[in-house]
């Protein structure tokens, strides 16, 4: 990944910012908000994506997959979300972007049965990690893992984590000119769950 931020993502928070004029797609309006909130917040976890397979589950307005998507070009991206206008969203941003390692999807996660399964899932702002996983399981490979981002350190979730899912670590995250606190949860699918 380069030091230098790829254009794409000023063009990504441009769109973002038009489509705010007619969608409620995030409570970022300002671009250099959008770019320390939304563009640097998901590159945080870049390093800890795992394999050439990712989905981001409940991605909204494509975070954090659609900026790993740009970061990364080598590796699949899938955007699932369940809301239509966010859909609409990242499929108009895909092509603007010139995305082509991203897929669209919209369908409830439950519902949604890939060709195949995926070596990192991915979640920001979901539901809690118990939820997720239960959720999500039915879509990471054997070998994969769950990245959970969440704001603060999430003891009593960490505490309910189900049978047979393990936790790998808990990164703390700093984002530049971000005065809050981030964290990563990095899960490894058990054999009890497969």
């Amino acid at each position: 990944m380069n030091k230098e931020l790829d254009p794409r993502y000023t063009s990504y928070c441009e769109l973002l910012q038009q489509w705010q004029k007619t969608y409620n797609l995030t409570s970022i309006k300002r671009i250099d908000d959008m770019m320390t909130h939304h563009v640097l917040d998901s590159l945080s976890i870049a390093p800890y994506v795992q394999g050439d397979n990712i989905i981001d589950v409940g991605s909204g307005a494509g975070l954090p997959g659609m900026i790993l998507a740009i970061a990364m070009p080598d590796k699949k991206f899938t955007l699932l979300d369940t809301v239509e206008k966010k859909t609409h969203f990242m499929q108009h941003a895909k092509t603007k972007l010139k995305l082509n390692n991203v897929t669209v999807v919209h369908q409830r996660v439950e519902q949604y049965k890939p060709a195949t399964l995926f070596d990192t899932v991915m979640t920001r702002a979901f539901s809690d990690i118990k939820k997720m996983l239960a959720n999500t399981q039915h879509l990471c490979a054997a070998d994969g893992v769950f990245l959970a981002m969440k704001g603060k350190l999430p003891e009593n979730e960490l505490a309910e984590l189900p049978t047979g899912f393990n936790v790998k670590s808990v990164q703390s995250l700093t984002v530049p000119g971000l005065d809050a606190q981030r964290h990563l949860v990095i899960i490894n699918k058990g054999i009890c769950s497969g």
